[in-house]
């Protein structure tokens, strides 16, 4: 099934002067819902899609970004929502993909009505969509949807959440760069490597402690220079260049994009010195075809969704009732499905991301309910 989705206060001038509805409707295809929320009295604007709920209900966070348009923001959310469906079903949850935008700057937009009123429409959707924080968005904000809403995850541990899955999130892609330092050097350790790491907020900064705490080398980047100020005050020995473009033409073993996607385009996996690529920014392909070229230039590809989904792992242990103990232990097991995933790529003849694929859909396929979509009880 595949539709989009008007809310009755969506605003449709402001869609279609940013992209045209049949342009929409082509890039939904994949999608099952995809939903535009519009409250004139807060000014939020969002978009929430939801991929598949073949395995479940679908579970994803909230990003809160000043895209340029709403067909930015769009692009953004249909893109992210499928790697979801593929992330959860790869880290063996019976959930699916789904997550939302919200179009604005949060430093300056962000407020508790806004967020209680994104929060209603959420509720509107009566669980077939579960969300969580992300880019943008705290567990303080979930505590304010959930005021307004039964379907949010992430909120503080005050609140008998998970709290902040950044924690998780970097400790799994760190379990995925150890697997992919196993495969390339033949030992499971980054002790001795040198690691780029662009983006230190909320998971670049865990990321960087474990990568030290392991003996490597780290060099950092970011745009905003808070986050680099922070973590020179905790991590005096980390290096610091001025750029992303900086840090990909140093000399690396491991470069890890921790910030928003888009990150491996041709121009810099031409000058990528790095033997391995592993970091916690979704869909970091520019574009379909990038994997071949990391191939071709002897660049292993840890899969994004297959590292970075100890934060989805954090989150939907929360639907238990959160233990922190256990969901570590399944984030720790994103070592294990990144051995699988890059021994497949090897045996197969395949860039590591076509095997993540086959892995995901073939779960998709075999497990997923065989009425397509998941509804809520009665």
């Amino acid at each position: 099934m595949s539709e989009l989705s008007a809310h009755p206060d969506v605003d449709v001038t402001e869609v279609t002067e940013a992209t045209d509805v049949a342009d929409v409707l082509d890039a939904a295809t994949e999608h099952e819902q995809v939903v535009f929320c519009h409250d004139r009295p807060t000014g939020l604007r969002a978009v929430v899609a939801i991929h598949s709920t073949a395995l479940g209900p679908a579970l994803g966070g909230t990003r809160f970004h000043p895209y340029a348009s709403t067909g930015e923001a769009l692009a953004d959310v249909l893109a992210l929502s499928r790697g979801m469906t593929y992330k959860a079903a790869l880290a063996g949850l019976d959930l699916g993909g789904g997550k939302a935008v919200i179009v604005g700057d949060p430093r300056t937009l962000k407020s508790e009505a806004l967020l209680r009123a994104y929060g209603r429409f959420v509720q509107s959707l009566g669980g077939r969509y579960y969300t969580a924080c992300d880019v943008g968005t705290y567990s303080a904000d979930m505590d304010l949807v959930a005021r307004e809403c039964d379907f949010v995850t992430g909120r503080t541990v005050a609140h008998g959440g998970a709290g902040d899955s950044s924690v998780l999130t970097a400790y799994g892609v760190f379990q995925g760069m150890r697997a992919a330092a196993e495969a390339t050097w033949g030992s499971p350790t980054l002790e001795g490597r040198t690691v780029g790491v662009a983006g230190v907020g909320k998971v670049g900064r865990h990321l960087v402690r474990h990568l030290l705490e392991d003996g490597a080398r780290v060099v950092v980047t970011d745009v905003w220079q808070p986050a680099v100020d922070r973590l020179r005050e905790e991590h005096p020995e980390v290096e610091v260049v001025g750029s992303a473009d900086e840090l990909v033409a140093s000399p690396l073993d491991v470069y890890a994009p921790c910030a928003l996607g888009g990150a491996l385009s041709d121009e810099v996996v031409e000058v990528l010195s790095a033997r391995v690529v592993c970091g916690a920014a979704n869909n970091q392909l520019a574009h379909p075809g990038t994997e071949k070229l990391l191939a071709e230039r002897g660049i292993l590809y840890a899969p994004d969704y297959c590292v970075n989904a100890g934060g989805l792992v954090q989150v939907a242990d929360e639907l238990e009732g959160f233990s922190f103990e256990r969901a570590q232990q399944r984030a720790a097991g994103i070592f294990d499905t990144t051995r699988t995933v890059l021994e497949l790529a090897r045996t197969d003849g395949v860039p590591p991301a076509v095997a993540a694929d086959r892995l995901a859909e073939r779960r998709i396929h075999e497990v997923g309910r065989l009425r397509g979509v998941w509804l809520p009880a009665r």
